[in-house]
């Protein structure tokens, strides 16, 4: 289903700043994987999810996305199949749009651009159905402008907009780090229905060890651009937050420098 294969991104090349940020990663998922990431401060975690979605170009390597080869694809071509949702919950909606408005973008995406009716019945009813899943009660507040919205509410929204449309993947960049416990909590629970639901294969960065052993089927740990962990079936199931821990220590050589990676 994704297939990176050796990729490498530098940052100033030839320069006294050069930063090797992703160091020949080769990485494959099937369709409707989980896949969780984590690694301290500059391990490369959103730089690898910047390279497969096109904000930056490769320097070396190849990702293939759904049997389509998209290395040298723009960002705006990859957003078609590409579902994405950010740390910071104003971006990924229109902020002086409504709720509806912004649904209807979301829900246009990938189809052909051209003359077209405006948001119809049918349209309205598949967003109150969706907009009910999020249970905030956003499905009777359609008419609201986003930018009225908190974060926790904006973030639930974008969730449900980068899966709209079935993407090939979904890209998750430690989407619930700036909310509060509570609401983290329900957009994680959230992101677990969707995933399962519509059997999206999934990347998502995550600062809490707990959670990414909680979610998703498999964990993979970056450190200075490489992949030193990749955790899954048996393994992962009798993996605890104290063991990884170690294990870093004893692959990276280093111990973490992110307290909150020791979030329990």
């Amino acid at each position: 289903m994704v297939k990176i294969e050796s990729i490498t991104k530098i940052f100033d090349p030839g320069t006294t700043t050069e930063k090797l940020a992703i160091d020949n990663i080769s990485l494959s998922l099937d369709a409707g994987e989980f896949v969780t990431i984590i690694g301290g401060n500059g391990a490369g975690k959103s730089t690898l999810l910047n390279c497969i979605a096109g904000v930056y170009e490769l320097d070396a390597g190849r990702i293939e996305i759904g049997g389509a080869d998209m290395t040298f694809w723009p960002e705006y071509k990859r957003s078609r199949y590409i579902g994405r949702v950010f740390q910071d919950p104003l971006q990924g909606t229109a902020f002086d749009m409504t709720i509806e408005e912004n649904l209807a973008i979301a829900y246009a995406k990938g189809k052909p651009q051209g003359l077209r009716r405006g948001i119809t019945k049918t349209d309205m009813q598949l967003f109150r159905e969706r907009l009910t899943l999020l249970d905030l009660g956003l499905e009777d507040r359609m008419k609201q402008k986003v930018g009225t919205l908190s974060g926790g509410q904006r973030q639930a929204l974008t969730l449900l907009m980068a899966t709209m449309v079935e993407p090939q993947l979904l890209l998750l960049d430690e989407h619930t780090a700036s909310l509060d416990p509570g609401m983290a909590r329900q957009v994680l629970f959230l992101t677990r229905e969707l995933v399962e639901k519509q059997h999206l294969c999934t990347l998502m960065v995550t600062h809490n060890m707990k959670d990414a052993l909680e979610y998703g089927s498999r964990t993979i740990m970056m450190h200075e651009g490489r992949i030193i962990m990749d955790i899954k079936g048996q393994d992962r199931q009798n993996m605890t937050v104290e063991l990884l821990v170690k294990q870093f220590g004893s692959r990276s050589g280093m111990e973490l420098d992110n307290d909150r990676l020791l979030l329990i």
